[in-house]
């Protein structure tokens, strides 16, 4: 069922304060993207930025009138061709910085393994909803939920994109979490985790052997791949309580914070808005997570309540590690800061996050 936007009642339903805190969000990220490409002459970033936001509300106005459960119907050939557009990409996709992840229509391009990301929590959640009524899953049911989720992972992983592979897991590891899975299976899986570590670190490429053994120690290689993380941990300590002014910033303005634009966007905030517009942004990205979690406790059957602790699972997971990359506390990996780095391919997925939660909120009270 789709609700017409000018219906009375999709305006009453709507969270306009979910819709709020993530236009503040991106207000405070034009404004540091320009900050940061200022000196290059590139105001284009932030123009574009502001067309991906515009766009990213749109379609968030869009999904947010549509019925989750129509969107549940339509999911297994919408799963389909994600997998056809990640092969695609595969085979024709443009190289950038390594990975083989991107794909061009004109003078734009994207990245469709964000783009599929809610594809995917909306495929588990309906399988994850369909299940019998039992306290825990089976295993073989444990097994099939991974599929879902790792058959897009494996593909991801092959162009090669590590840090978009690992964006997936907390869309799986919140989904088995909240259906429920015996203590034994449970440790099973973080111990078979914890044995991978040591095999995956043969398949690893050298760079990205690099960025641990650098995050390891800091000090290895402090002109090279760690200056990066130097760079911006000087820059968030320079900023004191109030920061050094909106397009004020030297370390940012004078060019040595490499990527301050895209992954690096909150050592900007850091810099420019100091201690307060830190507190600031993460209060925004925190409220909206805790706002989408009582929209989970509020919805009206358990496939809205799966979708939206997918994306809010999916929201913690960028938070924390890009956060934690940027401040030294976990390896360099280029996941973006929802709603803050630069990209259109990130900001058009967090505003079609949002956008499900909206339609699992609007249909709460619907029989």
């Amino acid at each position: 069922m789709i609700v017409p936007l000018k219906s009375k009642r999709f305006w009453q339903d709507f969270d306009w304060l979910l819709l709020a805190a993530a236009l503040l969000l991106s207000v405070i990220s034009i404004t540091e993207i320009y900050s940061a490409t200022m000196a290059q002459g590139a105001s284009t970033y932030s123009l574009r930025q502001l067309a991906w936001v515009a766009f990213g509300v749109v379609c968030l106005f869009v999904i947010s009138a549509i019925d989750y459960h129509l969107i549940s119907e339509h999911v297994p050939w919408l799963y389909v061709l994600g997998l056809g557009a990640l092969l695609y990409t595969l085979v024709l996709g443009h190289r950038v910085s390594g990975s083989k992840s991107w794909v061009g229509f004109g003078s734009l391009a994207f990245q469709p393994s964000e783009l599929i990301k809610m594809i995917v929590v909306v495929a588990l959640a309906r399988y994850l909803s369909e299940l019998r009524s039992s306290k825990y899953m089976t295993f073989a049911q444990i097994v099939k939920a991974c599929a879902i989720v790792m058959v897009p992972m494996g593909l991801i992983l092959l162009q090669p994109d590590l840090g978009t592979t690992l964006t997936y897991l907390p869309v799986i590891a919140v989904g088995l979490f909240v259906r429920g899975i015996r203590p034994v299976a449970l440790v099973s899986l973080v111990l078979g985790f914890v044995l991978v570590l040591p095999v995956s670190w043969m398949v690893l490429k050298p760079y990205q052997k690099e960025r641990i053994l650098t995050f390891m120690d800091p000090d290895r290689d402090p002109l090279g791949k760690g200056y990066q993380v130097t760079q911006s941990k000087i820059a968030i300590g320079s900023g004191g309580l109030l920061g050094k002014g909106v397009f004020r910033g030297s370390q940012n303005t004078l060019g040595f914070l490499p990527t301050r634009h895209t992954d690096f966007i909150f050592s900007v905030v850091g810099e420019e808005l100091g201690f307060v517009g830190v507190m600031t942004t993460l209060g925004l990205l925190s409220f909206i997570i805790f706002r989408s979690v009582y929209n989970a406790q509020t919805a009206r059957d358990n496939l809205g309540l799966f979708i939206v602790m997918g994306v809010v699972g999916v929201f913690f997971f960028h938070l924390i590690v890009n956060v934690g990359m940027v401040i030294g506390f976990m390896p360099t990996t280029g996941i973006p800061l929802p709603f803050l780095s630069y990209g259109g391919s990130s900001v058009l997925n967090a505003y079609v996050a949002l956008g499900l939660v909206m339609s699992v909120r609007r249909c709460r009270y619907v029989n």
